[in-house]
């Protein structure tokens, strides 16, 4: 019965094809795995770095695990835009291809960006908290760094809010339940 109103509606109208809530979901999913990827591997490696530390100079441990935890704000960036994006998928009262385009791209931009935050902060977090380890003069360089490594996530973060915010483009009818 469901399939059969999305199919009377996808004759209508060229712009509300039955796949656009695919793209939508593929864009939250995306914003969370690929997210979560780089929060994983960024808190792994600068973890890594961490223990290294530990066993070399264990009073430094508290200001060493700066790195691991921007490293998982990167899934919670993740986290917000796929539920931004879940909210929003729509079916019953007509969800366009344009919409499921929009958050495809806005869970792409989180995802990759996050990821690639993650793994700046996971490869420069892991060295850096071992070269503190051994002079701690470089602490205030290593937080400079870990600041613009975050804000490569928090860019793909504020491009996505942006992106599964916009309410242009075709809308399409709400599909007639018989």
């Amino acid at each position: 019965m469901f399939i059969s109103t999305i199919t009377a509606v996808t004759e209508t109208s060229p712009f509300c094809a039955s796949s656009a809530s695919f793209f939508g979901f593929m864009g939250a999913a995306i914003a969370l795995v690929f997210s979560n990827l780089g929060s994983a591997y960024g808190t792994a490696k600068s973890g890594v770095g961490l223990m290294h530390l530990g066993v070399m100079n264990p009073k430094l441990t508290m200001k060493g695990i700066i790195p691991s935890i921007m490293a998982g704000i990167m899934g919670i960036y993740g986290l917000i835009v796929s539920s931004i994006i879940g909210s929003q998928i729509d079916v019953q009262n007509g969800y366009s291809g344009y919409k499921g385009y929009a958050h495809l791209a806005s869970g792409l931009s989180v995802g990759l960006s996050s990821l690639a935050a993650g793994m700046t902060i996971g490869i420069v977090g892991d060295a850096g908290v071992r070269a503190f380890g051994k002079q701690q003069s470089i602490f205030v360089a290593l937080i400079l760094i870990m600041i613009f490594a975050e804000a490569f996530g928090l860019y793909g973060l504020i491009v996505a809010l942006i992106i599964a915010s916009i309410n242009k483009g075709p809308t399409c009818p709400a599909p007639k339940v018989e």
